[in-house]
């Protein structure tokens, strides 16, 4: 069950000062002595290895505590932490006689968004382990970010096969079928999926991590498709069961933005940029503080912006799909935007890398590329505004107006405030559409 727990990809922490829209404390959030009990198992491993460097068992827990770290903080100290107990750990015993290791290997590759790896090491697991769901899902999630889909569907069906009625497998298979019902364009069946792995990470106590990204899904999944009210409420579920988590912040700021509620959504997002100053949080606040009027606060949070992307760059692809998007939807750097999708989409050629090489060969002016890559990326059917307004854009560079107006009014009446700064330039370009 360790396993499982440490794969959920969420990005939460339990420090900083209370969100400024009010939400009712919890009674039964254990964030304070998981971080507690985390600090005493760090603690505990650090003495066990120096009093033994190559108990290989004592690396492979401390990376798996990195990982946990990496998660609830965003923080790539954290990433190079547990890369080190995991190489450690596999220089003393080598990875057919060492599953810890080769899990952990796992794991940081994956967050290292280094996918293909990742997938190599899980069909090492999955051959070793047949039997084993976990396994299965290793390859699955790696195979998703492949963009390999039929693939990741075969994968997930097996680690079903094998998940048993263990309460935190089952809670993992809801979200992963989630994802892939969402992928495919049915926002429904997705909802439901994350329901289910809700009432089941409930009733099997998992960690508040755990149920605080099941939340925070079901509101990204009801904000997706325009229903500001339901994502309010789930994301303020969030931040009852992990106080301060910086994805739920930012993303009730979008919904307050949405509603209207310019000073909170800004007061929301400053608030997760002082705990976690991840690349789009930035970049989304010195948007709002360009529609807000205040273009100095701006203009030093897109410095920021380009600062964490010059780090970034040191760190391989992490960050490199993110810093293309804002490159292109700020009009910056056009030919360099397009150099990191290009390389990123080579190595990782899922619907989301298209769009992003769709949209900065857009920007870069190469048309017939931009084209290409939208139809891949339209390819699932995927329900997703920001993939309907770049359709939208590139089809009116191509001078397909009847395309161009059909896909700006998808984005905008699926969800008229999918982005803050990109639906009003949405707006602006079917309006200029409608005047001939």
């Amino acid at each position: 069950s360790g396993v499982l727990v440490l794969l959920l990809p969420a990005l939460f922490t339990a420090c900083g000062t209370a969100p400024v829209v009010q939400v009712a404390p919890t009674k039964t959030s254990s964030a304070t002595s998981d971080a507690d009990q985390a600090q005493q198992a760090l603690r505990f491993l650090e003495a066990r290895i120096q009093r033994d460097p190559d108990d290989f068992i004592a690396h492979n827990k401390l990376a798996a505590i990195y990982l946990q770290y990496l998660r609830e903080t965003g923080d790539s100290r954290y990433l190079n932490l547990a890369a080190d107990a995991v190489k450690a750990s596999l220089n003393i015993i080598p990875a057919e006689h060492n599953k810890g290791g080769l899990i952990g290997l796992t794991q940081v590759e994956f967050a290292s968004h280094h996918f293909a790896a990742a997938r190599r090491h899980a069909e090492t697991l999955v051959a070793l382990e047949p039997n084993e769901a976990y396994a299965h899902q290793f390859l699955g999630d790696a195979l998703l970010e492949l963009g390999q889909y039929p693939q990741a569907q075969a994968a997930y069906q097996n680690m079903q096969r094998h998940a048993g009625q263990h309460g935190l497998i089952r809670v993992t298979l809801e979200q992963r079928l989630a994802r892939l019902a969402w992928l495919r364009g049915d926002s429904d069946a997705a909802q439901k999926h994350f329901s289910q792995a809700l009432a089941q990470a409930t009733s099997a106590l998992a960690q508040a991590e755990t149920i605080a990204w099941i939340q925070w899904q079901l509101g990204e999944t009801a904000f997706a498709i325009g229903d500001y009210p339901a994502a309010e409420q789930h994301m303020r579920d969030a931040l009852v069961t992990l106080p301060n988590a910086p994805r739920a912040l930012t993303a009730l700021g979008r919904v307050r933005y949405a509603l209207g509620d310019m000073a909170n959504a800004i007061a929301l997002f400053e608030q997760a940029v002082l705990i976690q100053p991840d690349l789009s949080f930035v970049s989304s606040l010195g948007d709002l503080y360009q529609l807000a009027g205040r273009s100095q606060d701006a203009a030093q949070q897109y410095a920021l912006v380009e600062h964490i992307g010059q780090l970034s760059a040191l760190s391989g692809p992490l960050h490199s799909r993110q810093l293309a998007l804002y490159y292109a939807d700020h009009d910056l750097k056009p030919a360099q935007a397009l150099a990191l999708a290009s390389a990123e989409y080579a190595a990782r050629s899922d619907i989301y890398g298209a769009d992003a090489l769709a949209w900065t060969a857009l920007k870069a002016g190469k048309i017939d590329v931009a084209q290409a890559a939208m139809q891949d990326a339209l390819k699932l059917g995927t329900q997703d505004a920001k993939l309907f307004y770049h359709a939208g854009m590139i089809a009116r560079a191509a001078n397909d107006r009847a395309l161009a107006r059909h896909y700006l009014t998808m984005a905008l009446r699926l969800n008229p405030a999918f982005d803050a700064l990109q639906a009003q330039q949405a707006s602006k370009a079917l309006r200029s559409l409608d005047e001939f």
